[in-house]
């Protein structure tokens, strides 16, 4: 944070104090309006330094209000009105202030443009504590009503030799149907969607995903998706959709087969 930002808003307060007096004094009530609108934004602001800050929506909810309360204010008499409408009608209407009037078509909308993208960017926190990548996998899973067991669980399908090469070409049809939107045709984590996604799906090449895992945990973690994480794998949750609800365990295990296979990776044993 930087060293003048708690001298930031308790400055705007008093510019808008300032602003708001010589107004009054000068009667220009326009500028009157402008000055105590920043003088209630600043003070707004300025309560954090002494007490816990307003959340963002009271301070918009409490300075709509004030702006509908003054406009009421200083139109309620005529000529308080034409005070304050003659400002704007110099500044819009005047031939001889142009170059005023041009800049205020162009403050404006970068303002309003500015205003939107900050209200839609998104913006992640960090986690309060350290996130667990590779949590520790339940000793059991349900899978629809049938128990699996996780803890020295193997692919079945690995030891059918004769028809491996067509288990890893059927899992690869499966991956392309279903996993490499995010996960990336290339296996490298960069699919379509994967910039959507806090934290990004994680590649499969290299030897820091995959490799480093039994089979079993990658069943796992396909079959029950972001729905099965641990307490520990939280705030930042998975993305990851649970594909119990599309695939049948074969056809998982057909998955597995093909991207320890295009990854180039041998899956961890219990060994």
């Amino acid at each position: 944070m930087p060293l003048f930002a708690p001298f930031l808003y308790p400055g705007i307060a008093l510019v808008g104090v300032g602003i708001s007096v010589l107004s009054a004094i000068k009667k220009s009530p326009f500028f009157n309006f402008l000055g105590i609108l920043l003088a209630i934004y600043g003070g707004l602001k300025s309560a954090a330094l002494v007490m816990p800050p307003l959340p963002g929506q009271v301070i918009t909810m409490y300075m709509v209000m004030s702006v509908f309360a003054f406009l009421i204010y200083f139109s309620i008499q005529d000529e308080t009105l034409k005070a304050f409408l003659d400002p704007m009608r110099a500044a819009l209407a005047d031939e001889d202030k142009k170059i005023i009037r041009g800049t205020v078509f162009i403050l404006v909308p970068l303002l309003a443009g500015y205003i939107a993208y900050v209200r839609v960017n998104p913006s992640f926190e960090p986690p309060v504590s350290a996130r667990i990548i590779h949590p520790e996998p339940p000793a059991e899973i349900d899978f629809k009503g049938q128990p699996i067991k996780i803890l020295g669980l193997e692919n079945p399908l690995r030891k059918d030799t004769a028809n491996l090469r067509q288990h890893i070409e059927n899992g690869k049809e499966i991956y392309y149907k279903n996993c490499f939107f995010c996960h990336g045709d290339d296996l490298d984590g960069k699919g379509n969607f994967a910039m959507a996604f806090d934290p990004p799906p994680p590649a499969f090449r290299g030897t820091d995903t995959i490799a480093q895992l039994p089979e079993s945990y990658v069943f796992w973690r396909i079959v029950k998706g972001w729905t099965g994480l641990p307490a520990g794998s939280r705030p930042w949750d998975s993305a990851m959709p649970a594909f119990e609800d599309f695939l049948t365990p074969e056809e998982i295990w057909k998955v597995s087969l093909f991207i320890y296979d295009y990854s180039g990776n041998k899956p961890r044993t219990w060994e």
